[in-house]
C-alpha cells in the first residue's frame, strides 16, 4: 500500500509522535501517552491532525437533489452553515462510508467521507451524478484538517479570532460551520471552521489549506497555555470516540453490515420523496425487523470485572456464541471496560447478562445504553 504523509508529518516528527499506518496515511498513534492525551481531552483540550480524511465538494443547480439520491438522508432539508451525519449504501444497503456534509450554500456541499474511504466515496459521488446538473470536485489532496476537542477548545480558538468577530465563534451550534477569520503566519485567513469533532466532548475542526497547514497547527499550539492543549493521537481518538459511541467504519460499520443493524436507522431517509441508491433494499430490511442478515445489531457492553474485550472476540450466552466485538478496551474515563459488539437480536435488551470469551476465559459483561459516556453541558 501506497504511504501518504498528511503536510503536517513534520510537526508530528518534532513533536516525537509514534507513527501508524491508517487508511494508507501515516498518522500518529501517540505522542507520549494515549491515557494522557485521553484525559486532556476530557479535561481540557487536544489538537488532533484529520488531514487524512477527504473533502469532497458537489456544487450545482441539482448538488441538494442529486445528494439527496447519492445517500441516505435528506440533504436537501439542510439550512445553509448546518451538517448533518448520514451514509452512502450500496444498492443491497451495505454501508459504503459513513460520512458527515457541510451546506455552504443554496447549490454549495461539502462531503466528508472518512480516510480510506475517501477515494472510494469520491468515485462513487462522481458516478451517480450522471444526468444531474452536478460538478463533483475531490480536493481531500489539496486540503488538511485540524480538530482541537475539550472543554478549553473555544477558549484557545478564540485567541486567533479578531476580537470583533468572537460571535461567529462563540455562537456556532453543534454540527454547523461557518467561515472564521484566523490571525496567524503574519496575516489572517479566513478559514471553514465546523463545531463538529469524534471525541464526544465540544470541540472544532478547521479546514485548511496544506500550505497554511503547518502555520495553523503552530499558531494553535502557541496561544495555548501551559496545560490547555495536548496533541493527540489516533490511540486517544479512538478511546474517546468509543466512550461516546461513535461507530468507526471498519469496525462497527462495513458493506457486509447496514445501517439498521448499527443503530443508524434514525438517518435512513425513507420517507425523503423520490429514489436514492439502496432505499428498496433498505426498505425491506426495515420491513423485516430491521435487523442484519445474521440477526444481530449492535449494542453496548459494560465490564463487570477487569479485563477488556478486543475486537473479534466472541461475545457468549451461558457458553453459546451469540456474538461478537467489534471494538473494546478499558475506558480511561469511567474506569470500567467498555465494547460495541453485534449480537444476536434476542440477547440486546438493556441489563442482558453476558459474557465475553477472553482468549479462553469468560468475563461478564452487561448490555448498556449509548453512549457510555456524556459531557456534562
Amino acid at each position: 500500500m501506497t504511504e501518504n504523509y498528511t503536510a503536517l508529518y513534520e510537526e508530528h516528527k518534532k513533536l516525537g509522535a509514534s507513527f501508524t499506518d491508517f487508511g494508507g496515511w501515516q498518522m500518529p498513534l501517540k505522542y507520549s501517552s494515549e491515557l494522557a492525551e485521553h484525559h486532556a481531552v476530557r479535561k481540557s483540550a487536544g489538537l488532533f491532525d484529520l488531514s487524512h480524511m477527504g473533502e469532497v465538494w458537489v456544487t450545482g443547480p441539482q448538488a441538494a437533489a442529486f445528494l439527496d439520491y447519492a445517500l441516505v438522508g435528506k440533504i436537501s432539508a439542510m439550512a445553509i452553515g448546518k451538517a448533518k451525519y448520514s451514509l452512502i449504501c450500496q444498492e443491497d444497503g451495505g454501508i459504503i462510508d459513513d460520512l458527515i456534509t457541510y451546506r455552504r450554500g443554496d447549490e454549495k456541499f461539502l462531503v466528508v467521507p472518512n480516510a480510506g474511504n475517501a477515494a472510494v466515496v469520491a468515485a462513487a459521488l462522481l458516478e451517480r451524478a450522471a444526468g444531474f446538473d452536478v460538478v463533483v470536485e475531490d480536493a481531500s489532496a489539496d486540503t488538511s484538517l485540524i480538530a482541537v476537542q475539550g472543554p478549553l477548545a473555544e477558549a484557545i480558538l478564540l485567541r486567533l479570532v479578531p476580537t470583533g468577530q468572537h460571535a461567529l465563534v462563540t455562537d456556532l451550534k453543534y454540527y454547523a460551520a461557518v467561515d472564521v477569520p484566523f490571525t496567524f503566519d503574519g496575516g489572517t485567513q479566513e478559514l471553514l471552521l465546523a463545531r463538529t469533532g469524534y471525541t464526544g466532548e465540544d470541540g472544532f475542526e478547521i479546514f485548511v489549506a496544506n500550505e497554511s497547514a503547518a502555520a495553523l497547527w503552530q499558531a494553535i499550539a502557541g496561544v495555548a497555555e501551559e496545560g490547555e492543549l495536548t496533541p493527540a493521537g489516533l490511540a486517544s481518538r479512538d478511546s474517546l470516540r468509543l466512550e461516546a459511541g461513535m461507530p468507526l467504519y471498519g469496525n462497527e460499520l462495513s458493506r457486509e453490515g447496514n445501517p439498521f443493524a448499527a443503530g443508524l436507522g434514525p438517518v435512513v431517509g425513507l420517507s425523503k420523496e423520490g429514489d436514492f441508491v439502496g432505499k428498496d433494499a433498505l426498505a425491506a430490511l426495515k420491513a423485516n425487523g430491521a435487523g442484519s442478515t445474521s440477526g444481530r445489531k449492535v449494542v453496548g457492553l459494560k465490564g463487570l470485572g477487569r479485563r477488556a474485550g478486543r475486537g473479534h472476540y466472541p461475545v457468549l450466552k451461558d457458553g453459546a456464541v451469540v456474538g461478537e466485538v467489534t471494538s473494546g478496551q478499558p475506558s480511561p474515563t469511567l474506569g470500567y471496560p467498555v465494547a460495541l459488539a453485534y449480537v444476536d437480536v434476542e440477547y440486546s435488551e438493556l441489563g442482558t447478562a453476558l459474557d465475553i470469551d477472553l482468549r479462553g476465559k469468560s468475563e461478564p459483561f452487561e448490555v448498556v445504553a449509548l453512549p457510555f459516556y456524556k459531557r456534562q453541558k
